[in-house]
């Protein structure tokens, strides 16, 4: 973002605001994820620790969800330079 018309204060408030909420929405997206795969990976409640199957579970989950994550992300920079092309000087 650009914050170029702010003076000092306001653009030290509005880049403090920002990161306040990316570190809001990364802790939604990590807490959803652990949920997600919890939820999906893990059913035997008779001990404390994981079953062999659940670790693998989980890994898995986690994986495909970073994998997804990423391609995700890159599709949304192509996508985001396309439309600055195209939008021009």
């Amino acid at each position: 973002m650009d914050f170029s018309n702010f003076n000092g204060a306001e653009q030290a408030h509005m880049t403090k605001v920002l990161e306040k909420k990316q570190m809001q929405d990364f802790m939604k997206l990590y807490s959803g994820l652990m949920e997600r795969c919890f939820m999906t990976c893990v059913n035997d409640f008779t001990s404390k620790s994981l079953t062999g199957n659940e670790i693998t579970c989980v890994q898995n989950c986690t994986d495909k969800f970073l994998k997804h994550s990423e391609r995700v992300g890159a599709r949304f920079s192509e996508y985001n330079a396309e439309q600055m092309q195209q939008a021009g000087p």
